[in-house]
C-alpha cells in the first residue's frame, strides 16, 4: 500500500504519493485560483475553500495514478493562518493569513502584561503579530460578531481535516504556532488564554502528530478518487514535517529548507527557549516526532533572487525560452570566477534571525563600474550563503555542535549555491533523493499512524535516502573569508545609522 502526504502552502498546495520505502509514485501541485486579498493595509485574507478546492484537486490527480492504492494520508500546512468555523465546521469568515500584520498593538501589549520573557518561556515564540492568538484578540475587539459566532478557530490543516469528515483536532506543532500552547506540558496555556480573553473551548483539541483521527467515509473517498477505508492522521507544521522528511529527528540533526525563505531547523530532546535564544528571536517548539523539539533560524532568501531575475535578466529569460531550459540554467553558465567582493543582504522584506528587524532592507556594498548583472546575480547567492553561515553559528551556540546540514527545497537543485553554503558555513551538506521533504514527512506520519512504521526512527531508516554529499571546501572558504567578515559587519553598522 502507498502513503499520501499533502503540503498546503500559503500560495499553492502539493500532494505526493510515496511507497513504504520512500519512492515517489505520483505527485501533483496547484496554485490557488484566487490568491490572498488585502482589504486594508497590513491585512491578508483568503477564502478558506480556496485551500480545500486545491487540496481536493491534487488528491484526485495523484489518486488516479497511485499504484498501489493509498492506504493512509496526513496533511502538513503553513502555520499561523487560521479559519473561524461554526459548529458544523463551515467557515463563517475569511481565513486570516500568516502574513497578516493587523495585530501589532495586541502583540506589543504582552510586554506590559505577562511580558515577553514569560511568553517565550511557555511557548518558545518571540512576540510577533503574525501569531494567531494576537489576531484573535484583534477580532474580539474589532470584529466581535465574528469572534463570538465562531465555534472554533482552526489551522489550515485542521480545516482540511474537517472537510474530510474528521473531528476538530490540531497537532502539537501547529498548536505551537498560535502563541497559546504550552510546549512543555503539551496543552493550551490557561495562563496565556486567560490573559488574552480567549476561551479554550474556541480552540481544537491538541494531539501529537501522527495520531489516527479517523477513516474516510465512503462518499468522501469516492469523491476524491481514493479507495474506501483510507486512514487519516494528523500531520503538522511544514517545517517540522519537512525536518522529519529529511531525517532530522534528534540532537545534532539540522535541516535547511531553501526557498523564498530559507529555514534552518535543528532537532533536540528539550526546547531551546533560553534567554540567549530569545535575544536571537529563535522559534523553539514541538517537533512532529514525540518528545522532540525543533529550533528554527530563518531569513528571506529566494525572494531577492526572483526579484533580480524578473527585473534585470530579460535577455537570459528569452534565451532560456528559446533553448527550452530554465533561466537559472542560463545564468549559471555565466557566473564570474571567484568571489565577487560584493556584499548584498537578502533583507528585501525585512530581516529575520538573528536580528529580527522588520525595517531592514536589502543593501549592496562594493559596487564599481566593473560589476555586471552576472556579478550581482552571483553576489545574491553569496549573501544567502553568508546569512546561512551567520545563522548556523547562532543555531550551534543555542543547540550544540553539528557537522552536517540536510538541504531541501529549490535551493538544493543548484550545485554552485550548495557548494557556497557548505564552504561558508563550514558544514557538510547532504541532498536527498526525494526533494519533497514536507510531503514525505506527512506521509511518514500517516505510515506511523497506520502501523506501517514502528516509529519515526524506523520511518527515517526505511524511507529517507541521501543523495549527493557536498563537503566544505577549505580553499573556497579561505577565498571568501574577507567577504564573509565584511558581510557580518554590515547589519550592526546599519543599525547605528538607521534612526538618524
Amino acid at each position: 500500500m502507498s502513503l499520501l502526504g499533502i503540503d498546503v502552502g500559503s500560495g499553492s498546495c502539493k500532494a505526493v504519493v510515496f511507497s513504504e520505502t520512500g519512492g515517489v509514485l505520483a505527485k501533483a501541485s496547484r496554485e490557488y485560483a484566487r490568491p490572498p486579498r488585502s482589504p486594508q493595509p497590513g491585512m491578508f485574507e483568503i477564502d478558506a475553500d480556496e485551500f480545500w478546492r486545491a487540496v481536493a484537486h491534487v488528491i484526485r490527480s495523484v489518486a488516479a495514478n497511485a499504484r498501489p492504492p493509498v492506504c493512509a494520508l496526513a496533511i502538513s500546512s503553513h502555520g499561523e493562518t487560521f479559519v473561524p468555523v461554526d459548529m458544523h465546521g463551515a467557515p463563517i469568515a475569511a481565513a486570516v493569513m500568516n502574513a497578516d500584520s493587523r495585530a501589532v498593538e495586541q502583540s506589543d501589549s504582552w510586554r506590559d502584561s505577562l511580558g515577553e520573557n514569560r511568553i517565550y518561556e511557555i511557548t518558545g515564540l518571540p512576540l510577533h503579530p503574525m501569531f494567531a492568538l494576537n489576531k484573535l484578540m484583534w477580532l474580539k475587539r474589532h470584529q466581535p460578531e465574528v469572534f463570538d459566532a465562531a465555534a472554533k478557530f482552526v489551522s489550515v490543516e485542521d480545516y482540511i481535516l474537517l472537510k474530510l469528515g474528521m473531528p476538530a483536532v490540531t497537532d502539537y506543532t501547529l498548536a505551537s504556532r498560535t502563541m497559546a500552547f504550552d510546549i512543555r506540558r503539551k496543552r493550551w496555556s490557561a495562563e496565556i488564554l486567560d490573559a488574552a480573553g480567549v476561551p479554550e473551548s474556541k480552540l481544537p483539541e491538541a494531539v501529537p502528530s501522527g495520531t489516527q483521527v479517523g477513516v474516510l467515509a465512503a462518499g468522501i473517498a469516492a469523491d476524491l478518487g481514493l479507495p474506501p477505508g483510507v486512514l487519516v492522521a494528523t500531520g503538522g507544521h511544514d517545517q517540522p514535517c519537512g525536518a522529519l522528511g529529511a531525517g532530522v529527528i534528534d540532537a545534532g540533526d539540522v535541516a535547511d529548507s531553501a526557498g523564498t525563505y530559507e529555514c534552518m531547523t535543528a532537532a533536540s530532546r528539550e526546547p531551546r527557549n533560553t534567554a540567549r535564544a530569545l535575544a536571537y528571536s529563535l522559534n523553539s517548539y514541538c517537533h512532529a516526532v514525540p518528545d522532540r523539539y525543533v529550533t528554527l533560524a530563518f531569513f528571506p532568501a529566494g525572494v531577492a533572487v526572483r526579484w533580480f531575475v524578473e527585473q534585470f535578466c530579460t535577455d537570459e529569460q528569452r534565451e532560456a525560452e528559446r533553448r527550452g531550459v530554465s533561466v537559472y540554467d542560463v545564468l549559471a553558465e555565466r557566473l564570474p570566477d571567484g568571489p565577487t567582493g560584493l556584499c548584498i543582504t537578502p533583507h528585501f522584506i525585512g530581516s529575520c534571525n538573528p536580528y529580527w528587524d522588520v525595517r531592514a532592507t536589502g543593501v549592496a556594498v562594493g559596487l564599481t563600474p566593473a560589476i555586471t548583472r552576472h556579478h550581482v546575480y552571483k553576489a545574491l547567492y553569496e549573501g544567502i550563503a553568508c546569512e546561512l553561515a551567520l545563522n548556523a553559528g547562532v543555531l550551534e551556540e543555542i543547540c550544540g555542535r553539528f557537522d552536517s546540514i540536510t538541504i531541501t527545497g529549490g535551493g538544493a537543485a543548484s550545485p554552485f549555491t550548495v557548494q557556497l553554503r557548505a564552504a561558508l558555513a563550514g558544514k557538510r551538506i547532504r541532498t536527498l533523493q526525494s526533494m519533497d521533504a514536507v510531503c514525505q514527512g506527512a506521509a511518514m506520519l500517516a505510515g506511523i499512524a497506520a502501523g506501517i512504521y514502528l516509529d519515526a526512527e524506523d520511518a527515517v531508516h526505511r524511507a529517507v535516502h541521501v543523495g549527493e554529499v557536498v563537503e566544505s571546501d577549505a580553499g573556497l572558504a579561505a577565498a571568501y573569508d574577507r567577504q564573509l567578515r565584511q558581510y557580518k559587519a554590515i547589519f550592526p553598522a546599519l543599525e547605528a545609522v538607521r534612526d538618524i
